[in-house]
């Protein structure tokens, strides 16, 4: 087996970062020491901590910059909130799929990647310094390069990862070693998810998700939850549907949700999906995609999108953002808002 490079790309919170994206920002410098020593024990020859506060730069002239002083080998590219679930047999075939030989590549999702193995380092000199996001780049290896990229989506706990404080409370114990609580501020959202497992578990009940679920989501639940499952499936590859700066997405991202929304207002969305069902789990990043575009910098900030996560309206400076999320903390029904983890691979969190 030939050299592994094992690089951890760890943005850190900005000066001006509110509480809530240093609590994630925290738990994500836990994770990436977790990463490091997992990866020494699974065999890589080398683990680099690539850490900074956020800039402008894409994923393409980060990862160029990055790659300088990577010596030849095989390589591991991750970021420090990518698969918290992982155990050492997952990261083991990572690196056994960088120390091999001759054109592979492996991922944990090749429509939308958090991790990704490859054999030769040098296939990567070639990635445009425009690539916007680390979600495309099995797509530019394949349609670009030629390198045939495999993926893990089997294994559900590889598409969890860190975007939200959300995503620590939905991972409970099993992240209890990288977020230290407890904090006041889930409280609601435990209630909430206690509302909804009991409607999971009633078969007279019926559950809501929209946004951006899988088939396999949707088939672990028709195993698992005793209710019926209302599914609403729209805007899935939204960050990987276009691989450029300068490339422009076939049609602007729309919502059959957040056309509802655009009639009748933000304020309105608790009542909607009480018509709708019993409990609910929303996207909400494809309600603002529909509203403002794929482009995340015209979204509200940051600490709005995790307040929102948290239901609490009143520490929500966009006045939409704001009022949707007061209409989901006081609905007649349990509603969950959040990323893809929530209505994806973390609807198992959810359930269990």
């Amino acid at each position: 087996m030939h050299p592994v490079t094992v690089l951890i790309f760890h943005p850190q919170p900005a000066h001006s970062a509110g509480p809530l994206e240093r609590r994630l920002g925290a738990a994500r410098d836990r994770l990436a020491r977790v990463h490091e020593t997992g990866f020494e024990r699974a065999g890589a020859t080398t683990v680099r901590l690539i850490a900074g506060p956020p800039d402008r730069r894409l994923f393409g002239a980060r990862l160029a910059d990055a790659l300088q002083d990577v010596p030849n080998g095989g390589l591991i590219l991750l970021g420090s909130g990518a698969i918290p679930l992982a155990g050492l047999a997952d990261r083991r075939a990572f690196v056994a799929c960088a120390g091999g030989n001759g054109p592979m590549a492996i991922t944990n999702n090749r429509f939308s990647s958090d991790v990704l193995a490859v054999a030769d380092v040098s296939w990567l000199h070639g990635v445009p310094r425009d690539l916007l996001t680390d979600n495309t780049l099995p797509r530019w290896l394949s349609d670009r390069a030629g390198i045939p990229v495999a993926d893990l989506r089997a294994r559900y706990r590889l598409g969890v990862d860190l975007d939200s404080p959300l995503d620590l409370i939905l991972l409970g114990r099993q992240g209890a070693a990288i977020d230290l609580g407890p904090h006041p501020e889930d409280a609601l959202v435990t209630d909430r998810l206690a509302g909804i497992r009991r409607v999971l578990a009633d078969p007279g009940g019926e559950l809501v998700i929209a946004g951006r679920t899988s088939a396999a989501a949707l088939a672990w639940l028709e195993g698992f939850a005793r209710c019926r499952v209302r599914a609403l499936v729209e805007e899935r590859g939204l960050r990987a549907s276009t691989c450029l700066a300068n490339e422009r997405p076939q049609r602007p991202p729309r919502s059959v949700l957040g056309s509802i929304l655009d009639s009748d207002g933000p304020m309105a969305l608790g009542a909607r999906l009480a018509e709708l069902g019993d409990a609910a789990l929303i996207d909400s990043r494809v309600l603002l995609a529909h509203r403002l575009g794929v482009d995340e910098s015209s979204w509200p900030a940051t600490e709005d999108r995790f307040a929102s996560d948290l239901l609490n309206p009143a520490a929500i400076v966009d006045p939409w953002l704001a009022q949707l999320t007061e209409s989901a903390a006081d609905a007649a029904i349990p509603v969950l808002l959040g990323g893809h983890s929530l209505v994806g691979p973390g609807i198992r969190l959810v359930a269990r």
